[in-house]
């Protein structure tokens, strides 16, 4: 039997294939009930209505059966809303090689951040632009660098 937080942690997110759903940060905790031993998993969607969510729920149940878990539950919550801060340093290297810019962490809410530009993934240039809002997933802007003449994905800061 393989401990269930080290499965879970390790189910990839199904439309940034790069990055696994604790690197993303929407695994928020993965407990036993103490009166029957049953694996309960919370996660937290990057914003409502994301499609990928029943397909994450699906693989975290997989992955926890093939661990020796077969009776888990899985629960989302929606507070506090996911936001990109809660992308680990791992995950943002991951985007980053894989071609994805990611976001800049926001950190403290006093400040309201101002984006001037958009490093490219691929060059690190700064002269970019975005293309469209909307990218190849409702939470990724399409962007191309004026210098290596490259287009990319940018994972849009929440």
């Amino acid at each position: 039997m393989t401990d269930p937080r080290t499965a879970v942690a390790a189910v990839v997110d199904p439309e940034l294939r790069v990055i696994t759903i604790d690197e993303l940060g929407i695994l928020r905790e993965v407990e036993r009930e103490p009166d029957t031993g049953r694996v309960v998993v919370t996660i937290t969607p990057t914003y409502t209505g994301c499609p990928a969510m029943d397909v994450i729920r699906a693989d975290i149940r997989r992955a926890l059966a093939a661990a020796g878990h077969p009776d888990a539950e899985v629960r989302t919550v929606y507070h506090p809303a996911w936001s990109t801060d809660w992308i680990s340093d791992t995950g943002r290297a991951k985007l980053a090689a894989a071609g994805i810019a990611p976001p800049v962490p926001r950190g403290d809410d006093t400040v309201v951040p101002l984006t001037l530009a958009v490093r490219c993934p691929r060059c690190g240039s700064p002269e970019t632009t975005q293309v469209s809002r909307f990218g190849s997933t409702a939470c990724k802007a399409l962007w191309r660098c004026r210098s290596c003449s490259e287009p990319f994905d940018h994972l849009k800061a929440l």
